[in-house]
């Protein structure tokens, strides 16, 4: 099994990395979260990894934080969540945030996230309510971008999550306005996640 790995990134996207590793490329599975702090691509990368093996693919999916990959781990020990739904959680709800909402029995939040219905919800409150990790906070990275390639960059990461385009469009018109177009990558997306969550 892979646990972790060290390399050079060759490309990423918002929900993928390529990681070249002496000269083999990992294709790693990652979510938003992680996506936030990596590198540009001929930059150096280490990432968690869990190896999910299944009778037709080994798949890897990478993480910055132990907390994410603990998280994720837990999540998909719950029936009926697979890796995707897993993911799709990280992706849409920072780990924080994640912990404080199964906490509280916040469905409504936790529903808000795309791909996961009230059943999936009640399921990950019921499940992890009292076997949580111990938050501790991770270093936040930031980067700034110029307002059309950030407005692609924003689009392409909501879509992947699952959001229609004109209503990603329009949380991004909102967020770019609440933010300014100069707040970077990650304070953006955050900020359009929120408006997607209202």
């Amino acid at each position: 099994m892979i646990a972790h790995l060290r390399g050079t990134i060759l490309e990423k996207q918002p929900n993928r990395v390529v990681v070249d590793v002496g000269g083999v490329g990992y294709d790693v599975a990652v979510p938003l979260s992680t996506f936030y702090g990596l590198a540009e691509p001929g930059g150096e990368v280490a990432l968690r990894v869990h190896t999910h093996v299944r009778e037709d693919a080994i798949a890897l999916f990478g993480f910055a934080t132990a907390l994410e990959l603990d998280l994720f781990e837990r999540l998909i020990g719950i029936s009926g969540i697979g890796p995707k739904v897993g993911l799709a959680v990280l992706s849409g709800i920072e780990p924080l945030e994640l912990i404080s909402a199964i906490e509280r029995g916040d469905l409504a939040r936790l529903t808000a996230i795309p791909g996961v219905g009230k059943k999936t919800s009640e399921r990950i409150v019921l499940e992890l309510k009292d076997r949580l990790p111990k938050a501790q906070a991770a270093p936040a990275a930031t980067g700034a971008g110029h307002a059309p390639v950030l407005r692609d960059d924003l689009l392409s990461a909501l879509m992947n999550l699952g959001y229609h385009r004109p209503l990603a469009e329009k949380a991004i018109d909102a967020a770019l306005k609440a933010a300014g177009p100069d707040a970077g990558f990650e304070r953006t997306l955050k900020q359009a996640l929120r408006e997607l969550a209202k």
